[in-house]
């Protein structure tokens, strides 16, 4: 009698989906790192989660499951609160506002003095960024060449110091300047050296006054190296033989 032959079930070898398995979870980590590390809006983002599907069908459709995408941690900076910014920068305005306003005042009493004893053509006022600036003629001061005040000039330094006293006090630069006419003398090596003495003597008038602050008040001399017309004409040389006396604002002008 034949014997009935053993059926073997045939197996297929399945062995392949293990490293295949593997290659799609190192494509998935290298994705998700790449994402991870770019900027992608979410549209993007589902498209390529869609692409991603439709390419390897059959799997678990982890693309559409919703995940965390790490995000680069950064040390946390903290934030003026808009409120009070906006406080302070209307604080700011408002001092800058009253210290316009406070200098404007003071320009106009000035401009008053100049008027009332016809000094138009010797004294100048100008209201800067800088602060308020008093521009005085050199002859109205001084002789040729020469840096001592004239007498009948002392009363323009000593009106001015009981104006300039102000409260709060502010500090007052007066800066000498000459021509480009060069000077020699026993005295004077070099215009630097008039423009400066014109200043420090014109700002010792304003000290006498007790009421103005020595500490607020400095002297500086600029030779012919700031001029404000051309040296050409001796018009234009005259405009730049001046002491300017500038009122500094205690708030920034520029904030108004």
């Amino acid at each position: 009698m034949a014997k009935k032959k053993k059926h073997h079930d045939e197996h297929i070898d399945e062995s392949w989906l293990i490293p295949y398995a593997d290659m799609l979870t190192l494509l998935l980590a290298l994705f998700i790192v790449l994402f991870a590390m770019s900027e992608i809006d979410s549209q993007k983002f589902k498209a390529m989660a869609s692409a991603f599907k439709n390419e390897f069908k059959g799997g678990t459709g982890i693309m559409e499951e919703p995940m965390t995408v790490p995000t680069p941690q950064s040390n946390p900076v903290p934030l003026v609160q808009p409120d009070a910014m906006s406080k302070k920068e209307k604080e700011r305005m408002q001092k800058a506002k009253q210290e316009l306003e406070a200098l404007e005042q003071l320009e106009k009493k000035i401009n008053s003095f100049i008027q009332a004893n016809n000094l138009k053509a010797s004294l100048q006022t100008q209201l800067t960024e800088n602060g308020l600036l008093i521009t005085i003629m050199d002859n109205a001061l001084f002789d040729s060449g020469s840096a001592t005040i004239k007498e009948g000039s002392k009363g323009i330094g000593t009106k001015l110091s009981e104006l300039l006293v102000t409260n709060p006090p502010r500090d007052i630069v007066i800066a000498g300047h000459t021509d480009n006419v060069p000077i020699s003398t026993a005295q004077f090596q070099s215009n630097w050296e008039l423009s400066a003495i014109r200043a420090i003597n014109f700002m010792r008038i304003l000290i006498l006054n007790p009421d103005l602050k020595q500490e607020n008040l400095s002297a500086s001399g600029y030779g012919e190296f700031r001029p404000k017309a051309d040296n050409s004409s001796p018009e234009g040389r005259a405009k730049n033989r001046r002491v300017e006396v500038l009122i500094l604002p205690n708030y920034s002008l520029s904030d108004n």
